[in-house]
């Protein structure tokens, strides 16, 4: 009993590890993947989407009577509904007027449904609680492709009062789940001279190489597949009978294939988050960091003239200024080469993720990181 009990807390303290190391630093490894999960079949890239429309039911969070083109767009929709009402005497502020963008897949047919998103053009403070009126979509060529309504979801709020403000997110845009409905068919085009093509979502030569190996490997499949170039593997169809191109297309997709990705760090000042690659390796290396605060605390003072003069109160400033460095001892890294090396590297050094963000742009302007550095 004492050793499985001993057991259960090496579990949760290996655990309670593995949560610090996510919180600090998130590290990808490259791995075997199904081809349908980095790349697409060529002739099925889908169209996007965008429309005009309005938003109703807001809590007087939407559009100011400045927004003209807000007050021209509800006296022009009242007067389809019979209703006359003169520009000068609308209040919009339980309206917003919005853009409307969606993604549409190939192969969808009349009735689909879509997700669709939706963002703000005037000043409104909030969409939240909002719902989307009948909106068109159209493509680049201007033809109607389908219609967008339904209530929308922001992810986060906004509240004051008195003064106080109190916000999470942006919420003066958000989304409407299948809140879209196609009309017309989305074309799409899978093989017209006897060949399929595989386009790679993130070109890379020695992922192309491997693709067209795996499927030239495959049962049916022999040396029919050719690498064109870092993005593009073609692949030599036996018939172009739809259903035969079907089931090749669905073989292909099945397959795993090793993703080669370059070495990269991707760094997002704005949130703080740190993304490093499995690839990723460092050079021996010493690494000391120190954070300096520098805090100013300044008092006004107002000092009132003696009883019965005509002076005026003198308001007096004073500033007190204290600066504090912390202290950090060098940390020796000894160079890495797996993706547990560099988390361990990395957790030795007791930083918080924004100052590992500064230590990656140390290491990259010191040579002895061996990656791409990608700063958001």
């Amino acid at each position: 009993m004492k050793r499985r009990s001993l057991h259960l807390v090496s579990s949760l303290l290996r655990s309670i590890s593995v949560s610090v190391l996510l919180w600090t630093v998130c590290v990808v490894n490259a791995d075997a993947a199904r081809v349908k999960d980095i790349a697409r079949i060529e002739g099925a890239k889908g169209i996007q989407v965008i429309g005009y429309g309005l938003v109703t039911g807001l809590k007087q969070t939407g559009d100011s009577p400045s927004a003209t083109f807000t007050v021209q767009s509800v006296s022009s929709m009242l007067k389809r509904f019979g209703v006359s009402v003169p520009q000068v005497n609308l209040k919009v502020r339980n309206v917003a007027a919005v853009m409307v963008t969606a993604t549409i897949p190939s192969y969808y047919k009349p009735g689909s449904t879509y997700d669709i998103q939706v963002s703000s053009m005037g000043d409104a403070r909030s969409l939240q609680g909002g719902i989307l009126l009948m909106t068109p979509l159209s493509g680049p060529d201007g033809t109607v492709f389908g219609l967008a309504q339904g209530p929308m979801t922001v992810g986060g709020y906004d509240l004051r009062s008195n003064g106080t403000q109190v916000a999470k997110n942006s919420v003066c845009s958000g989304r409407i789940p299948n809140g879209g409905m196609l009309e017309r068919p989305i074309p799409g085009s899978l093989s017209s001279d006897g060949t399929l093509r595989i386009q790679l979502n993130d070109p890379d030569f020695t992922t192309a190489r491997r693709l067209a190996d795996v499927i030239n490997g495959t049962n049916g499949l022999e040396n029919t597949a050719t690498a064109l170039d870092p993005a593009t593997v073609i692949v030599q169809l036996a018939s172009t009978e739809p259903d035969d191109i079907v089931t090749t297309i669905s073989t292909i997709e099945q397959l795993d294939v090793t993703h080669d990705s370059r070495a990269r760090v991707v760094i997002n000042e704005r949130t703080g988050t740190v993304v490093v690659g499995g690839q990723v390796s460092l050079l021996p290396c010493v690494i000391a960091h120190g954070g300096l605060e520098i805090k100013v605390d300044t008092q006004e003072e107002v000092s009132q003239p003696n009883p019965f003069t005509i002076a005026q109160p003198e308001r007096t400033r004073n500033s007190n200024i204290s600066a504090a460095e912390e202290w950090a001892p060098a940390t020796v890294i000894n160079g890495t080469s797996t993706v547990q090396e560099m988390a361990n590297a990395l957790n030795s050094l007791n930083v918080t993720p924004r100052d590992l963000i500064s230590i990656f742009q140390a290491l990259k302007e010191s040579g002895a990181l061996q990656a791409e550095l990608i700063i958001q």
